[in-house]
């Protein structure tokens, strides 16, 4: 869990984006202190209206990156301006990115008592608490323990009260969904999500972060489910964390690559299309040269369409905060390096979406001015402008054509 220090600048669109990034910070157990010297990340997100404003970002940022040990710099300067911020420490991120940037690989927590919520049309259903990790860099573990799983029947009725109270989007979440049921004797994740899938109503469900470990052993039975149902999103989030079989072991990951490329070959062949999410840590004290260029060459290998990456940075009472750190520079140049390669590959993917039909895409949320948000059934973002037009509201589910692509998402109009 992380202590972080957030400030933004600028119009109400800014004001929004901070207040989501801080909403997911807060589901996934991290928590706000006051001042940046009690931090462990600065967020600063950004505004470039005037030059004079340009110049206080920039001053502000190198403030921040001296009083806190990670800076993270979003906002319209940081889109529009990056390279002006070449010379910090600082890692400059799409808003949407700042959240899983601030994990530092470590699982989502939640607090023992945390119930379902509906969020707007999306329902977010915590199946289980703990995990049944060991990493060396976490601190999640000695807040949350080992995985502890409620029956099945408990959880699918759970899902069926925020059905029937207009959830249209399940989100399964939990330190680790792939090892529910492990303190039970018996690997669960897929029978439960077979069970969600037959409650009665139109509506869709994405299975939240899942270790390789986890996946590994149930990845035929998985898959299986994904391919038998249209309400499942073909959509997979097992963070890897390093394409190193070495710095695995350094990190106790649990899982080597090979488990990884495995699970990714069984999905391949039992869905036509589906979007693989993972993680990696950039500058684990033990990565080397080598062991940087394993991750890098593992992306170009799968392509995940959704990448997290994240600069490692220690994290007090961890095994890795006893280890000798690499320096500034060299996290900073493989985190440049592995986020180009992300954008390309990620932009890539939205880019080859470009004039097709995407059929029963759900509208999920509001965006920006008089836009929506909606998610496709490979659960990529599509953007439709001028929403009003057509009369869409959360919820609702449309056929889109995708007119356009911006690297991390799509545009697209009803059909």
């Amino acid at each position: 869990m992380a202590r972080y220090h957030i400030e933004t600048y600028g119009c109400t669109s800014n004001r929004g984006e901070s207040r989501e990034i801080e909403r997911r910070l807060r589901d996934a157990g991290h928590y706000r202190v006051d001042g940046p010297e009690a931090a462990d990340v600065a967020i600063l997100n950004t505004c470039t209206v005037v030059e004079k404003t340009e110049r206080n970002m920039l001053e502000r940022a190198a403030e921040l990156s001296e009083e806190t040990a990670d800076l993270l710099v979003t906002g319209c300067m940081a889109l529009a301006q990056g390279e002006s911020f070449g010379d910090l420490d600082a890692q400059v991120l799409h808003w949407e990115a700042v959240p899983a940037a601030v994990t530092n690989g470590e699982c989502p927590t939640t607090t023992p008592d945390a119930s379902p919520v509906l969020d707007g049309v999306v329902g977010i259903l915590p199946i289980a608490r703990g995990c049944m990790s060991d990493c060396s860099y976490c601190i999640t573990k000695h807040a949350t323990g080992k995985i502890e799983s409620p029956p099945i029947e408990e959880n699918v009725e759970k899902a069926r009260a925020l059905i029937h109270a207009g959830a249209k989007e399940i989100r399964i979440t939990g330190q680790d969904t792939g090892v529910y049921g492990w303190d039970t004797g018996e690997r669960k994740l897929h029978t439960l999500l077979e069970r969600i899938c037959a409650i009665e109503g139109e509506f869709r469900v994405r299975v939240g972060m899942a270790n390789p470990k986890g996946v590994h052993g149930i990845r035929e039975e998985l898959a299986g489910v994904f391919a038998a149902n249209d309400k499942l999103y073909n959509f997979l989030h097992a963070p890897v964390q390093s394409g190193s079989n070495d710095v695995l072991g350094d990190m106790r990951r649990q899982h080597q690559v090979g488990e990884y490329l495995e699970i990714v070959d069984t999905f391949d062949s039992a869905l036509e299309e589906w979007t693989l999410s993972t993680d990696f840590i950039v500058g684990f004290p033990t990565e080397t040269d080598e062991d940087h260029e394993q991750s890098m060459e593992l992306i170009r290998q799968t392509r995940p369409e959704k990448l997290n990456v994240t600069r490692f940075s220690k994290r007090p009472g961890t095994d890795a905060a006893d280890m000798k750190g690499l320096g500034g520079t060299i996290k900073k140049e493989r985190s440049k390096a592995m986020s180009a390669l992300k954008m390309d590959v990620v932009g890539d993917a939205y880019e080859s979406m470009v004039g097709e039909l995407r059929e029963d895409a759900l509208v999920v949320e509001a965006g920006t001015g008089d836009s929506v948000k909606c998610r496709d059934g490979a659960y990529r973002q599509l953007i439709v402008r001028n929403a009003g037009e057509y009369g869409l509201e959360p919820g609702e589910f449309v056929d889109l054509e995708v007119t356009s692509a911006n690297t991390v998402y799509a545009f697209a109009e009803p059909r």
